[in-house]
């Protein structure tokens, strides 16, 4: 708009840079045009030729808006060109807060800036300003855009201040909990290695018992045997009396396992398979993890046992839960496939 212009180049402004504000705002009034011409203070200014309107102009618009104070208005008033428009009248008046302008293109910037939209025309002719004032005037516009921009940033400055400290509050409490569930972690596989070991000294202890037993009812029974070829009186049993208790003690079921080791050894030989199960599994179980490991076997016929002590376990005993068999806290089984 030929008006802005004017009123741009009355304000001290440079023709090639208010050319190339207005064209870069697309015309959208003094106030994109300023910005951009004080945003772009001390660029060169490039060939009008490949200038495309951008929404710069409308982004520092909306980011530095000039303070709706009177030292603004009467500034912009002052630097202001009279338009081409044919106007009888020397100025324009604000009706709603008595403010005098020297143009429609200032009263429009005045109603856009204060929402006030009624105005006449007034007789009274405003004062033009002196070089020096123009100059004055533009330095106290830049000296506020500059305020305005110092203010902004450091407002930015302290939200980006709050946002980290936000960030880092939120890595230290995520810290935390990792670590605390590490120790937890730590703790329960400490427990775990610990009840591990209790359940092996007790199942060693139950075996080491249930061959002494076995020892002492060979002896007894070779001991016998010999007295009756001997023709001598046959020997008391109480020692094997006292002794299996001791074992059966040893090898009861603990209530409190809630998962059984296993060893399934294969009568034919071959590496052992390791599994837990719940204590409260069927026996059944067993078999079929035994039969998911090796093809050969069939649930249904293969034949599971038990050394210590010795007992072969029925089709029966596939539906008993293993803390019932006397299975738990851990056992070896022998699986037989029936040829």
């Amino acid at each position: 708009m030929a008006g802005d212009k004017e009123t741009l180049l009355g304000m001290g402004f440079e023709s090639a840079r208010v050319e190339w504000a207005l064209k870069a705002t697309g015309n959208r009034g003094l106030q994109p045009a300023m910005d951009h011409i004080l945003g772009h203070e001390g660029e060169p200014v490039p060939d009008l030729g490949g200038v495309s309107e951008s929404s710069s102009g409308a982004t520092r618009r909306d980011a530095m808006d000039v303070d709706e104070d009177d030292e603004d208005a009467d500034a912009l008033k002052s630097l202001g060109a009279e338009v081409n428009n044919a106007v009888e009248a020397k100025s324009i008046k604000c009706s709603e807060c008595g403010k005098i302008f020297r143009n429609t293109a200032l009263a429009n910037f005045h109603a856009e800036k204060s929402g006030h939209d009624q105005f006449e025309e007034s007789t009274e002719e405003i004062k033009p300003l002196t070089e020096e004032e123009k100059k004055e005037r533009l330095s106290e516009l830049r000296e506020k855009m500059t305020e305005k921009r110092a203010k902004k940033a450091e407002i930015e400055a302290q939200e980006n201040k709050a946002n980290e400290a936000i960030r880092r509050k939120a890595g230290k409490d995520m810290n935390k909990i990792k670590e605390d569930l590490k120790v937890k972690q730590a703790l329960k596989d400490a427990e775990e290695k610990k009840r591990e070991k209790i359940e092996d000294a007790r199942a060693k202890a139950a075996i080491k018992a249930q061959i002494e037993a076995d020892k002492k009812a060979r002896a007894e029974k070779f001991a016998r045997e010999k007295a009756i070829r001997d023709g001598q009186p046959i020997p008391e049993s109480s020692s094997v009396q006292t002794t299996t208790p001791a074992v059966a003690s040893a090898t009861v079921p603990g209530k409190d396992f809630k998962e059984t080791r296993l060893q399934i050894r294969m009568s034919s030989g071959g590496q052992p398979y390791n599994t837990n199960l719940p204590s409260d599994a069927p026996l059944r179980e067993v078999a079929e993890f035994l039969a998911g490991q090796l093809l050969s076997v069939d649930v249904e016929t293969v034949v599971l046992t038990q050394s210590f002590p010795r007992k072969t376990f029925t089709p029966a005993d596939f539906s008993k839960s293993l803390r019932e068999l006397g299975l738990t806290p851990s056992a070896v089984i022998i699986a037989t496939i029936p040829s």
